[in-house]
């Protein structure tokens, strides 16, 4: 069974919202590519929907939308999700993952695509720890 750590962005407010996702809403990401939509209910959002942006796997290497698939993959990059070169011109061969969800990403980077009529503060129950101390 997948699990995975989604992490949501509001573009709007500029914040970002964590969340554990496991049993039949991680499913919902499983298969799916960077780019797609998700149903936001599965991290909480009844009534919006999310994009996948990009993740990471155990190692922490991160998933690239232009390699196909779920697998891993050795590329050669000048730059981008993955790689960052120290001079102009450099390359360098750098093991990615593809850019389809699979029970090995850990952490999914989402953002918010389409709005529902609640708050998103008001459906993840940000805020109401500050309250509490």
């Amino acid at each position: 069974m997948a699990d995975f750590q989604v992490v949501v962005a509001d573009p709007d407010s500029g914040t970002t919202f964590q969340r554990d996702v496991d049993g039949q809403d991680a499913n919902r990401f499983l298969g799916k590519s960077i780019g797609e939509d998700v149903d936001g209910g599965a991290v909480g959002l009844d009534g919006y929907s999310v994009e996948i942006t990009g993740g990471s796997d155990e190692a922490g290497r991160p998933m690239r939308g232009d390699v196909s698939g779920p697998d891993l993959k050795e590329v050669l990059l000048d730059g981008g999700t993955g790689y960052a070169p120290s001079r102009d011109g450099e390359r360098r061969r750098v093991t990615v993952r593809g850019g389809e969800v699979s029970e090995s990403v850990v952490q999914i980077n989402a953002k918010i695509s389409e709005r529902g009529d609640t708050a998103v503060e008001e459906l993840l129950g940000e805020g109401d720890d500050e309250d509490a101390e």
